[in-house]
């Protein structure tokens, strides 16, 4: 019994430690999306919420940016990797190559797709295809593959925002989508991150 509980805790540890290292390295991207964003997109038209954590059916989910305003509201998701990257859009898995050394990732447009479906779920009221999702990757990687859609580096991501110019959201309707994601998003603490991890960790064992 008291080895099942040493093992419990060192794949909990493992994971944390994990989870933390990767939060580290695309806090680097994050902080790089978000200068963009508030660089080009000024606070009084657009509306930027960062590190969003959002209750689902199977625990919750972590958005790295919200970018809401009358063009529509921007679901995007960050990477921050170096080297070669392999995609392909539809694949469960992207791979990176560092010399001879290869990293398998989850495909961040199945993972953003999760995001997204938790965004779409607080605005009922709006038609879905309203929320639009972004993957971002900052950092000096090289597609050796062709860019999938939906997936641009930083350099692109001011262009691709900035190609939606209808306004289908009112003033008051953007306040309106603002205020509800902050009235559900879970508060920003270490223990929200924890959370995630161990929802994620029953989620993979499904």
């Amino acid at each position: 019994m008291d080895l099942l509980i040493y093992v419990v805790i060192f794949v909990i540890g493992l994971a944390l430690g994990h989870y933390r290292s990767s939060y580290c390295a695309e806090n680097v991207g994050e902080s790089a999306v978000r200068k963009c964003l508030t660089t080009w997109f000024p606070s009084d038209e657009y509306h930027l919420l960062n590190n969003v954590t959002l209750p689902t059916e199977r625990g919750t989910t972590q958005v790295d940016h919200i970018l809401v305003s009358t063009k529509g509201i921007f679901v995007i998701e960050t990477k921050h990797y170096k080297g070669w990257i392999f995609a392909s859009e539809k694949a469960k898995v992207w791979t990176q190559v560092i010399y001879k050394l290869k990293n398998k990732f989850q495909n961040p447009i199945h993972q953003n797709y999760a995001h997204l479906k938790a965004v779409q779920s607080l605005f009922e009221f709006l038609d879905p295809n309203l929320v639009k999702p972004l993957v971002v990757f900052t950092g000096d990687a090289e597609f050796k593959t062709q860019w999938p859609e939906g997936v641009f580096p930083l350099s692109r991501l001011q262009r691709e925002i900035q190609s939606y110019t209808e306004n289908v959201l009112s003033h008051n309707r953007v306040q309106f989508c603002v205020g509800r994601i902050e009235c559900f998003r879970r508060q920003l603490t270490e223990e929200t991150d924890i959370e995630h991890v161990k929802n994620l960790s029953k989620r993979d064992r499904v």
